[in-house]
């Protein structure tokens, strides 16, 4: 009986240990594979010292020993880098989907906490409120309170932080507190010329947040002028006929701005970072399956 109900539970649980193997098994290519073995290992010797998994039913013995993966192996610490148009917000989602853990973007958790009114939350608002910046304190306090939360469990994707060398600093130390350490980092990385033909070729329909380009996907309105531009008044939104608009920073005097400041901030954090053997860097300048391929490898630890 007991080891029918190991069985049952090590098939149902698999998908735990990949998905906790993927960032958790190290560096290389042998840790990656070495996490896989550890995490059977682990479920096994959970599960065979666990009598009071025999006779619950499957959706209970899952939640035990999910219960025991998060409280004995360590999160997945994951920071996601990418310049504006590198993809971020395609392959985002499919790493948090993959690995089922959430990808926190400061601003949301900003945003989140002030509405919630923590205390930390009374912090950011009477500092914008008074027009002054959020401190790093502030959002490192923010993130402290939002990694609690049980859907971070497993582990959690940073997106937009840190920026600076000071709040990855910041962001070690209020990790070591709780005896944890980033455990990834993956740049998606795009040359500056193709990063501006992605971002200055965008269209947004502001009310619904349909989301167009004049070259990889133009509304069937589009036509182009005489110089060869499309022609303002044809950018309509296909569903609504309303006009189309671009983002203020999304010209090619705001991108070189916006990209400086990002190279200027980010290789400082990948090298901090680099000797740990954690940080990967992604070619998102080619398809998306060849992107997501990659991505994979990083997350794996086999990527050459």
């Amino acid at each position: 009986e007991m080891m029918f109900a190991f069985r049952r539970v090590v098939s149902r649980t698999a998908p735990i240990v990949a998905r906790r193997a993927f960032s958790s098994g190290g560096g290389g290519g042998a840790g990656g594979i070495m996490g896989v073995v550890a995490g059977g290992a682990i479920a096994a010797g959970v599960i065979m010292s666990s009598p009071d998994l025999v006779g619950l039913t499957a959706a209970d013995e899952i939640k035990k020993v999910e219960e025991k993966f998060a409280a004995y192996w360590p999160r997945n610490v994951m920071i996601l880098f990418g310049p504006p148009g590198a993809g971020k917000g395609t392959q985002g989602p499919k790493i948090e989907s993959m690995l089922n853990i959430p990808q926190l973007s400061t601003g949301d958790m900003l945003r989140a906490a002030v509405k919630a009114q923590t205390e930390v939350g009374k912090k950011a608002q009477a500092a914008m409120n008074s027009g002054a910046l959020v401190t790093d304190e502030i959002v490192i306090g923010i993130i402290s309170d939002r990694i609690k939360e049980d859907d971070c469990k497993f582990g959690f994707i940073l997106d937009g932080f840190p920026r600076t060398l000071v709040q990855a600093k910041a962001l070690d130390k209020m990790l070591a507190s709780n005896g944890e350490a980033v455990t990834k980092v993956v740049e998606l990385n795009v040359p500056d010329s193709v990063l501006e033909e992605r971002i200055c070729g965008r269209w947004i329909h502001k009310a619904s947040g349909a989301s167009y380009h004049v070259k990889f996907k133009p509304p069937k309105s589009m036509k182009l002028g005489p110089d060869g531009k499309p022609d303002p008044s044809t950018m309509v939104d296909d569903a609504t006929g309303e006009p189309l608009e671009q983002r203020r920073d999304d010209t090619a005097t705001a991108l070189v701005k916006r990209l400086k400041e990002y190279h200027g901030s980010t290789v400082p954090i990948l090298k901090h970072y680099a000797p740990n053997g954690i940080t990967e860097t992604v070619n998102a300048n080619q398809g998306m399956d060849g992107v997501w391929g990659e991505i994979l490898a990083a997350l794996k630890g086999t990527k050459k």
